[in-house]
C-alpha cells in the first residue's frame, strides 16, 4: 500500500525482537494478563518475534512517556539486555510520548492503533479493503509527521523574486495526505453506492440478511464456514477476516438468506478505522438479525462483549434489531464451568449456547434464527391457475408452502409467509 510518502519510520521488520508493555491504570474490567496476551497476539499476527511482556502499574498518566521515568529505564534495561528492536504500548501515545520512549528505550515504539492499522494493511485483499486501510493510515499519520519524516524541517523557497520562504516541508507533507484522502473518500463513497445498489435488489427480493460479529478470533468465520459450507480462512489468529464475505444460506421456512462474515472488533479500535470501515458495515447495520459469536471460553468474554456492542452503537445499529449470542468454543470447557454456563443459557432466549469446531448447538441456534426470522408469519390460502408457475415458485421462494393441492381445477397453497410478503404478492396479481 503505497501513499506516496516514506514511510520507512512506520513499517515493521518481519521477526523483529519486541517487548509488549501493557500500562495497567487500574479500574479496568479486563484481566492484565489476558489483555497482554491479546497484545502479543496481535503482534505475533504480522511476524513480530515477543520476547518480553511486561504489565506497568500506572496510578496517573506521564504527559511525556506515558509511564514513569523509573518504569521506562526498567524497560529500557530490557531492551538493552536482550537486544530488541521494538516495544508495543498496549495503550494510545501523543507523537511526543511516541518519540520521547524512543528516544529513551533506544529501539522503535509502536502503540495499540499503529499495530492494529499494521494488521490491517497486511490482511486486507480486496480493493476496498485497501482503500479503507489506506484511509485510516493516513489519518493517523498526519499527526505524526513531526516523527516519522526528518525531512519536514526544510522549507520550500517561493517562485521569482516575490515567492518568499514559501511552505515548509511538512505543511506540503500535510497538504498532500489532506488531497489523498479526500480522493480515498470520494472513491470508497463509490464503493458505499455500488454496495447500497446490491443491498436494495437484495431488499426486493428480499432475502433476509444474516451477519456474524464478534470479537476478533471469537470463531465468526468458523460458525460461518459451517452454515455455508465454504471455506473463509479461520484459523486461532487475531484479524484473520478483514473483508466482508456474504454466502446464500437456507434455513428451516425461509428459502434463502443472507450470510455475511465481517471484521471481528477488538477493544479501543482505533476512530479512525471505524470511519474507514463503515462502509464495509454497512451489511450489519441493515441487517435483519445479528449473530454475537461469543468467545466464552475467554476470561474476558464479558468485556469483549461490551467493546462489541460499543462498536455496534458506534456506527449505528439499531438496539432494536433482533440478536442472538452464540455462547462459542463449549469444546474448551468441561466439569462445573460448563454446567454453569449451559444453566445461564437455558434461562435466556437469546442465547444459544455453541461449538462452531464440534458443531455441538449449531443445529439448535439455526432453528432459532428460523423462528425469529419467520416470527409473526401468518398462514395463507392462495388460488392460482396451475399453469401459473412464476407465481408458484414466487410462493416457496419467499414463503413456506405447508400444503397444495388440486381443488376445481384449480392449484389451492397453503403458505405461512410475512403479512408485508402476503401484501406484496397480492398487489404483483392485483
Amino acid at each position: 500500500m503505497s501513499t506516496g510518502f516514506d514511510r520507512d519510520a512506520d513499517e515493521f521488520t518481519r521477526g523483529a525482537r519486541a517487548i509488549v508493555v501493557y500500562p495497567d491504570m487500574g479500574g479496568s474490567s479486563r484481566d492484565a494478563e489476558a489483555r497482554l496476551e491479546e497484545t502479543a497476539g496481535l503482534a505475533a499476527a504480522i511476524g513480530v518475534d515477543v520476547r518480553e511482556k511486561v504489565a506497568v502499574k500506572l496510578r496517573q498518566p506521564k504527559p511525556g512517556t506515558l509511564i514513569g521515568s523509573g518504569q521506562v529505564e526498567a524497560v529500557a534495561e530490557t531492551v538493552r539486555d536482550q537486544e530488541l528492536q521494538l516495544a508495543v504500548f498496549d495503550a494510545s501515545l501523543t507523537p511526543v510520548q511516541q518519540r520521547n520512549l524512543e528516544t529513551a528505550l533506544g529501539c522503535k515504539v509502536i502503540d495499540r492503533t499503529g499495530l492494529i492499522l499494521e494488521i490491517f494493511g497486511e490482511r486486507a485483499r480486496t480493493a476496498e479493503g485497501r482503500l479503507q486501510v489506506e484511509l485510516a493510515h493516513l489519518d493517523y499519520q498526519a499527526g505524526r509527521l513531526v516523527r516519522s519524516w526528518t525531512h519536514l524541517e526544510r522549507q520550500r523557497g517561493g517562485f521569482g523574486f516575490l515567492g518568499g520562504p514559501g511552505e515548509t516541508q511538512i505543511e506540503a507533507d500535510r497538504r498532500l495526505i489532506r488531497d489523498r484522502m479526500a480522493r480515498l473518500k470520494r472513491e470508497l463513497d463509490q464503493v458505499s453506492r455500488t454496495r447500497t445498489l446490491h443491498r436494495d435488489r437484495r431488499q426486493r427480493a428480499p432475502w433476509p440478511v444474516i451477519a456474524l460479529v464478534g470479537y476478533t478470533n471469537a470463531g465468526k468465520s468458523t460458525l460461518f464456514n459451517r452454515l455455508t459450507g465454504s471455506d473463509v480462512m479461520a484459523e486461532n489468529l487475531l484479524f484473520a477476516t478483514l473483508d466482508p464475505t456474504l454466502r446464500q444460506i437456507s434455513l428451516p421456512g425461509i428459502d434463502k438468506a443472507i450470510l455475511s462474515d465481517t471484521v471481528g472488533f477488538v477493544s479501543e479500535l482505533p476512530t479512525q478505522l471505524v470511519a474507514a470501515f463503515k462502509a464495509t458495515l454497512e451489511e450489519v447495520v441493515s441487517a435483519d438479525l445479528l449473530i454475537h459469536v461469543r468467545d466464552i471460553a475467554h476470561p474476558d468474554s464479558e468485556a469483549q462483549r461490551a467493546d462489541v456492542e460499543k462498536v455496534l452503537s458506534e456506527i449505528g445499529v439499531a438496539e432494536a434489531t433482533p440478536r442472538f449470542e452464540a455462547w462459542n468454543k463449549l469444546d474448551l470447557l468441561d466439569g462445573e464451568r460448563r454446567e454453569e454456563l449451559l444453566e445461564a443459557a437455558a434461562r435466556r432466549e437469546d442465547v444459544m449456547p455453541i461449538s462452531a469446531v464440534t458443531g455441538e448447538g449449531v443445529d439448535t441456534l439455526i432453528e432459532a434464527v428460523a423462528a425469529r426470522l419467520t416470527h409473526g408469519h401468518r398462514r395463507y390460502t392462495i388460488t392460482l391457475d396451475p399453469s401459473d408457475g412464476a407465481s408458484a415458485a414466487w410462493l416457496h421462494q419467499h414463503g413456506e408452502v405447508i400444503d397444495q393441492r388440486i381443488e376445481d381445477d384449480r392449484a389451492v397453497y397453503e403458505v405461512r409467509m410475512a403479512p408485508r410478503d402476503h401484501e406484496r404478492f397480492e398487489t404483483r396479481h392485483a
